[in-house]
């Protein structure tokens, strides 16, 4: 829904969003007053603010007569009122001297690891990484009967990763035709990747047997699967979050998080979601629909080996959080970790 809003409030709001941000306590009609530089009376600035309450964009704690920002409010401050910082990120320039020496393109592990701490020590929040994605290219694959219906998928990749997979099939077969899917795969695909045995399929499917070109797609399948499992997440400064004043008193709200972050699986998922993004995406309280806390914002960006595209990183902390500096960190970082990969050892 589009808000309609004049000057003054857009102003009010800003300066409310920006103080609540700065101090962590409701803001009342008096500090608005002072803060904004508007010459408005009391009266006025309540009669703004409860406009202002009414469209959803502040709220009033029932323990303060001062209103704080709603998700929908920090939305509408992201994207139409935040001054952008400056990129030359001065008051961290020791730091970030020190990470483009620790970032060794040679050590992509460290790399990957590095950013995610460089993340957290610079938001003192929570630093999240993905670490590059590898084609997924089985060097020998095989099928064995469990039971009715369910069959076994083991997966070798080049380097001798195993990877064990347990499928429903919409059928019943048997082990002969089990064998014979797993000799026809190894003879015409091994040491591609499953992406282009997929490409391959979608052209030879109507020359096969219906039951064999069932087993190929399943196995594709599960070869996928098994690659985007085993992707790794770093994560750093889970415990950066104890001291948020947002959650501090609130054992419900930190227990909740800490599963968040034990599990990955949701935090895979939306760095997934963000890395088909150009440049610095922001999800704020359950905005992305996979981490669904009113209470946590993502800062996050796609990070690039060569031009391509291979990962994210990003930081999750307090919707209380300064995003201007939150984006300068994200963006920065992404390009640094983008620089040390794509260096020739």
């Amino acid at each position: 829904m589009k808000i309609t809003m004049d000057e003054r409030a857009r102003s009010l709001l800003k300066t409310l969003v920006e103080r609540y941000i700065a101090d962590g306590q409701p803001v009342g009609s008096r500090t608005l007053s002072r803060a904004s530089g508007l010459e408005l009376s009391p009266a006025t600035i309540r009669n703004v603010m409860a406009d202002l309450e009414e469209m959803g964009l502040i709220a009033s704690p029932h323990t303060s007569s001062g209103r704080i920002p709603t998700a929908r409010g920090y939305r509408l401050f992201v994207d139409t009122m935040m001054t952008a910082r400056s990129l030359d990120m001065d008051p961290m320039t020791p730091e970030l001297a020190n990470a483009r020496e620790q970032l060794h393109p040679d050590q992509p592990q460290r790399v990957i690891a590095q950013a995610a701490h460089l993340l957290s020590n610079l938001s003192h929040f929570v630093g999240v990484v993905t670490a590059p994605r590898r084609p997924a290219v089985f060097r020998h694959i095989e099928f064995l009967r469990l039971s009715e219906r369910r069959v076994l998928v083991i997966l070798v990749s080049p380097d001798g990763d195993v990877q064990n997979r347990v499928v429903v099939t919409a059928r019943d077969f048997s082990q002969a035709e089990l064998v014979e899917a797993t000799n026809y795969l190894n003879t015409h695909y091994a040491g591609l990747a499953i992406d282009e045995v997929r490409e391959r399929l979608r052209g030879e499917i109507d020359a096969l047997r219906d039951e064999i070109a069932q087993l190929m797609q399943v196995a594709v399948q599960a070869g996928a699967e098994a690659i985007n499992e085993s992707e790794q997440l770093v994560v750093s400064g889970e415990r950066n979050l104890l001291g948020v004043q947002d959650f501090g008193n609130d054992l419900g709200s930190l227990r909740k998080l800490f599963d968040l972050f034990e599990q990955k699986t949701q935090l895979m998922r939306l760095l997934e979601v963000s890395s088909r993004a150009d440049g610095v995406r922001i999800f704020i309280g359950g905005e992305s629909g996979v981490v669904p806390y009113e209470e946590l914002s993502i800062v996050s960006a796609p990070y690039e080996v060569d031009g391509r595209i291979v990962g994210t990183l990003g930081v999750i902390g307090p919707t209380r959080m300064a995003y201007d500096r939150m984006i300068q960190i994200v963006d920065i970082t992404s390009r640094l970790v983008s620089n040390a990969l794509s260096q020739k050892p």
